[in-house]
């Protein structure tokens, strides 16, 4: 979690050496724009950024770095830049520099301000405001530069010490740097180290992206030791794509000091879900990282297995990235996947149904589908897919409904639409299943319980949604193995992508903490996909 600090040692080294619901915003005409969780180039081309990190304030002689990195199939480098607070300040020509590298090696460039990782937790770490204040300083250099620059306001803002002060403090970069007349695409890193183990940019994502008057900007989380198995990686991407959020990994590697991360659903999953992602670093770790490197003193000749891993792996590098369209558009894919086979429809259920179909195929690779509900000409999106098959939850029983199916690929083209299916879910009643519910804790206006939900029928289940209505004017303040949404007094609890099949005999428990006033008594009846449950 502590990356920086392990790389301590290098980094003084090299100081001395150195002397020293979906959101849809209107496009900026000038560069970079994000639309409906996605981002855009000027024209319209949707971009997923695949490249690595490189870190230039600490080895600024390292210039043929960029051309070595496009070389291995990149079409972004995230450049470690440095305000003057923590190391030698990279000035205004330093900045153009770098933006004149990027762009001759058909590079898009994100750069970051490093000063601030760790802040609140490391002495030396400064503010997002502080880091704001450089981005004005050096602003010359990069306004008219919107196509080919994203500014990454600040690296790892927060440590693991009040770190609930980064949404306020993000809303607010965000506000000065437009008022300063800033248009680019802005990426916010999450605060815990990058890592957000305390879901502090997941829950605010989407009241910091309001506060930005561009609505422009993108969320970057940091996988390390945290995200170690790939229940916690998609479903933490998977509930900012739920919400048209957009989100990229900004950081990760094959191992860490703080726990092994799953770098295998981190490339699967991003591809699957057009999401990009950097990679952490090109070279020059130290402090007993050095396993980061990608490329051994530099030289892209002396890739290290990390290096072989991002750049020929399976869903690396070289396999996914496309240049940037502002570069000439070489590599742009135009061409659609074909259309998926009509959806059959099976384990149909009072509120919910499960699809499948015939693959698609593409001239590079299909990443996933989009099935949607049709009604009369009008369509509404129902749930997307990376496989041939999904389970459609939220119906509503004894009802009639029409389903198709689109196919994408990673340039976000889409296929025509595949041929309809019509189904009629089942009337309301007794489901197969029991519920039971438990107060673990108590206290003066607070409390925390789990729900344990107990597939009682014969067949497994495929998706589920429990609801469930308090009476005590209680409202749950965090929720763990499932996503959860009140209105009022009513809650309905769906199933995390993980815990998605219970099988016959099977259960899954929720738990939650949870705020009361008055009293707080257990909910009277629960409800699974619609049907109620008995009480266990």
């Amino acid at each position: 979690m502590r990356k920086r600090l392990a790389l301590l040692s290098v980094l003084l080294a090299a100081m001395a050496g150195l002397a020293v619901p979906a959101v849809t915003a209107a496009a900026p005409a000038s560069g970079f724009y994000v639309q409906n969780g996605r981002l855009y180039e000027s024209n319209g081309a949707e971009f997923v950024m695949r490249g690595v990190n490189h870190a230039h304030t600490w080895y600024r002689g390292e210039t043929s770095s960029f051309a070595n990195i496009k070389a291995l199939g990149a079409n972004t480098v995230r450049v470690v830049l440095s305000s003057g607070h923590q190391w030698t300040k990279n000035d205004a020509a330093d900045v153009s520099t770098v933006v004149s590298l990027c762009k001759q090696n058909r590079l898009i460039c994100v750069l970051e301000v490093h000063d601030t990782t760790g802040y609140g937790e490391q002495a030396a770490a400064v503010s997002l405001d502080t880091a704001a204040n450089y981005w004005l300083e050096v602003k010359n250099s990069i306004i008219g530069q919107e196509q080919y620059v994203i500014v990454n306001i600040g690296n790892e803002p927060w440590g693991n010490t009040g770190y609930a002060g980064w949404t306020d403090a993000t809303k607010s970069a965000i506000q000065k740097l437009r008022a300063g007349g800033l248009t680019h695409t802005l990426m916010v890193d999450a605060p815990n180290w990058g890592q957000d183990w305390s879901f502090t940019m997941r829950d605010n994502a989407a009241s910091v992206f309001a506060a930005d008057s561009l609505k422009n900007t993108l969320f970057s989380v940091h996988m390390y030791g945290v995200f170690d198995t790939a229940a916690e990686i998609t479903d933490y991407l998977g509930r900012f794509t739920a919400a048209g959020l957009p989100i990229l990994v900004g950081e990760f590697g094959h191992n860490h000091s703080d726990g092994d991360p799953d770098e295998d659903t981190i490339f699967a999953t991003t591809q699957a879900q057009r999401l990009g992602y950097l990679g952490w670093s090109w070279s020059g770790n130290g402090g007993g990282v050095e396993y980061l490197d990608m490329a051994t003193g530099f030289n892209p000749a002396a890739l290290t297995s990390w290096g072989q891993r991002i750049f020929n792996g399976a869903n690396g590098i070289k396999q996914t990235a496309r240049e940037a369209t502002v570069f000439g558009g070489d590599n742009v894919d135009t061409q659609a996947p074909t259309t998926p086979g009509t959806p059959t429809a099976s384990g149909v259920t009072a509120n919910s149904v499960q699809l499948s179909w015939a693959a698609s195929t593409d001239n590079t690779a299909v990443t996933g589908y989009d099935v949607v509900r049709i009604n009369g000409t009008a369509e509404a999106s129902a749930v997307s897919s990376s496989t041939n098959a999904a389970t459609v939850t939220g119906l509503s029983p004894a009802t009639a409904y029409t389903f198709a199916v689109y196919a994408r690929d990673a340039a976000g083209n889409r296929s025509a639409r595949s041929g309809t299916v019509a189904v009629t879910t089942a009337p309301a009643g007794a489901g197969a299943c029991s519920a039971g519910y438990r107060v673990t804790g108590q206290w003066s206006g607070g409390y925390q319980a789990e729900v344990t939900l107990t597939n009682t029928g014969t067949s497994a289940i495929d998706g589920w949604q429990l609801g469930w209505t308090f009476t005590g004017g209680q409202t749950i303040t965090n929720l763990w193995h499932g996503v959860p949404v009140q209105t009022g007094a009513s809650v309905v609890v769906t199933n995390a992508a993980y815990n998605k099949v219970i099988a016959a005999g099977g259960s899954v428990t929720i738990g939650f903490t949870g705020s009361w006033t008055g009293s707080n008594p257990a909910p009277a009846a629960f409800a699974l996909n619609g049907a109620t449950c008995s009480a266990a």
